[in-house]
């Protein structure tokens, strides 16, 4: 596998890692009762965007001495692309989240422990994805072909979709996961599992952990290949996949509240996704350029954002008149 990677650049991005990962743990409020308020949320998001832009800044130096600006500057932009795509496409992984709090009724206080771990299994599953996809695509590399057909399909099938896919207790693995473990009926604080007269039982926020993850997964399949059209690095898919996922916790807390707002997101997301397939699908009769990719996918994001702020001040006026 071809990578900019180096020990030195593997060695710093595994310290920036453990540094964020120490500071979500541990600053942003781990006593059991506390959330993340909306101000706090915007706060740390901004604080892992900035710190996101300045590892790009610093990777661009390091690549510029050691092996030019022309692979500092196309590496640098991939890596960029590469977490506009994920940051953009995890709003939708965010929205599923909002549903199964929902649906399960687990109030604020107790969402923190399974976002915890749910980042952090995101981050192990992502990993082993991302390397066992950079193995497929060095040694077949036609399964790019593959990767743009499923995009194309996969952005035409979000755009049609109806807002309603059903209930998630109606879900075949939710089914199964109640057919087969012993489960309390309610809440047991932040317990996954408490043990009652010698049995050990799994509560309903065990039940939540695990669809949280099996969602990030789902969505892995999406975001992963769109990223692999971007640059097949595994440095740089990883770094820019980790980056995106390391602020979702903040994402979540900072969308909780306005989620109903974003109505017409999954039409711009749709639209990356096809345009990122098409890209994969025409790379052998013409290559886009990775700058003008970004350019695309962040207009395509913005403009979807307008229009989303237009249908939004119309509907606010029309119920104002009611």
């Amino acid at each position: 596998m071809n990578t900019v990677g180096t020990p030195l650049l593997w060695g710093s991005f595994a310290v920036v890692v453990v540094i964020m990962l120490a500071i979500d743990l541990l600053m942003q409020g781990r006593r059991g009762a506390q959330t993340m308020s909306m101000k706090q949320a915007a706060f740390w998001s901004l604080v892992w965007i900035s710190l996101s832009l300045l590892f790009a800044a610093g990777l661009w130096w390091y690549l510029k001495e050691t092996v030019g600006p022309q692979i500092a500057h196309t590496q640098s932009l991939a890596f960029l692309t590469g977490y506009v795509l994920e940051k953009a496409l995890a709003v939708d992984n965010v929205f599923v989240w909002l549903m199964l709090f929902s649906y399960f009724s687990v109030p604020a206080a107790l969402q923190r422990r399974v976002l915890i771990y749910g980042v952090l299994g995101a981050i192990v599953l992502r990993t082993i994805m991302i390397f066992a996809g950079s193995w497929l695509v060095s040694e077949f590399s036609w399964i790019l072909y593959l990767f743009g057909a499923f995009l194309l399909f996969t952005g035409v099938k979000m755009a049609m979709a109806g807002g309603d896919e059903g209930a998630v207790g109606d879900k075949p693995v939710v089914r199964w996961l109640r057919g087969h473990l012993r489960m309390t009926d309610n809440l047991e604080g932040e317990k996954f599992f408490v043990r009652r007269n010698g049995l050990l039982y799994a509560t309903p926020l065990l039940l939540v952990l695990i669809m949280v993850e099996l969602s990030d997964v789902i969505f892995a399949v999406d975001s992963i290949p769109a990223i692999f059209a971007v640059t097949t690095d595994p440095f740089i898919v990883l770094t820019s996949n980790l980056f995106a996922i390391l602020g979702l916790r903040a994402m979540y807390f900072l969308l909780a509240n306005v989620a109903e707002r974003f109505s017409m997101l999954k039409y711009g997301l749709a639209i990356v996704l096809i345009f990122i397939g098409i890209k994969m699908l025409i790379v052998d009769f013409y290559h886009i350029p990775v700058a003008v990719s970004l350019s695309i996918v962040g207009g395509i994001l913005a403009i979807t954002l307008l229009i989303n702020a237009l249908v939004n001040r119309r509907n606010d006026r029309l119920a104002l008149r009611k």
